[in-house]
């Protein structure tokens, strides 16, 4: 069963779909037992026999938590309902991305120019600048 407006599954509630793409749908949804709103991502079901694409779905959310970053939603939990795997995760208000981008806001740096530069710890400081020397040699 595809997923639907007010379709209840564990201890969350679909709410309204949020986009959907290529790797999946993402629906705005409630956790009944938090009470607070979370977005879930669900394979398509067309998707769902292809060992391949499954593989890559629970990749993905393993991945995204292993992470801590605030540039990366968290992931609060895996599963499968009605034969669809899904992946619930913080949700985060705000426009689109497209939108964003086009504003000159949030844009990202071209990947040319972050993999130019060499990491830096954050634990190394500049080196000191030797003082200019005052006999003129």
């Amino acid at each position: 069963m595809p997923p639907s407006v007010g379709m209840r599954f564990g201890r969350y509630e679909l709410l309204s779909q949020l986009g959907a793409g290529g790797m999946g749908e993402v629906w705005k949804a409630r956790d009944l037992d938090l009470h607070r709103d979370v977005a879930v991502k669900f394979l398509p079901e067309r998707f769902t026999a292809d060992e391949g694409r499954l593989g890559r779905f629970a990749q993905e959310a393993r991945a995204a938590s292993s992470l801590n970053h605030p540039n990366i939603v968290t992931i609060h939990e895996i599963g499968e309902t009605s034969g669809l795997p899904f992946i619930v995760m913080e949700r985060v208000e705000g426009g689109r991305c497209t939108t964003s981008s086009r504003k000159g806001q949030g844009a990202p740096s071209p990947p040319a120019a972050s993999s130019r530069s060499a990491p830096r710890s954050r634990t190394a400081s500049p080196r000191p600048t030797p003082p200019a020397s005052s006999t003129g040699t």
